[in-house]
């Protein structure tokens, strides 16, 4: 499930970003998988950034993001580069994916990505991704998370990618 950007008015003061956590922690994280978090200026485009406005971007190894950025949107673009394998991950210029079974384990990652950071948690993503527009089956990112997320969960720990 891409992220699907709403007006300012429904989704923008209620998601968590990063100017609330920092870049340090997401730094440290995302280097744990190989992958580079750059800064960009405020109001500069986001390289590589599929939806444009603050929605994060990717490239090659490394993610890009501003402070206006969500952390759902961060964690999210990050968990497309990290379910590729490394020579895939080289080629990827802004879109990462073109299977369900990608994408579907890209949207559970970044809720499991979550609990890593201070102050953000897979609660608080879930409910940003509830508010920024994600769409699932079951109505919501938890109920999908919880209820059915198998086939994600089974994709993940096949590749290594999910403890345990």
């Amino acid at each position: 499930m891409e992220p699907r950007p709403v007006p300012a008015s429904t989704g923008e003061a209620a998601v968590l970003r990063l100017r609330d956590i920092g870049f340090d922690a997401p730094r440290v994280l995302l280097a744990g998988y190989g992958l580079t978090l750059n800064a960009v200026d405020d109001g500069a485009a986001i390289p590589g950034s599929f939806w444009g406005d603050d929605e994060a971007g990717i490239i090659g190894h490394d993610v890009y993001a501003r402070d206006d950025t969500p952390v759902h949107s961060l964690l999210h673009e990050a968990g497309h580069l990290i379910v590729l394998p490394a020579e895939r991950r080289a080629a990827v210029h802004t879109n990462a994916t073109d299977s369900v079974e990608e994408e579907d384990a890209t949207c559970y990652l970044q809720i499991v990505l979550a609990d890593a950071l201070p102050g953000v948690g897979r609660d608080r993503l879930m409910a940003d991704m509830d508010a920024w527009g994600y769409t699932f089956r079951l109505g919501s990112a938890r109920a999908w998370f919880e209820h059915d997320a198998d086939d994600a969960r089974a994709w993940l720990h096949a590749r290594g990618l999910l403890p345990g």
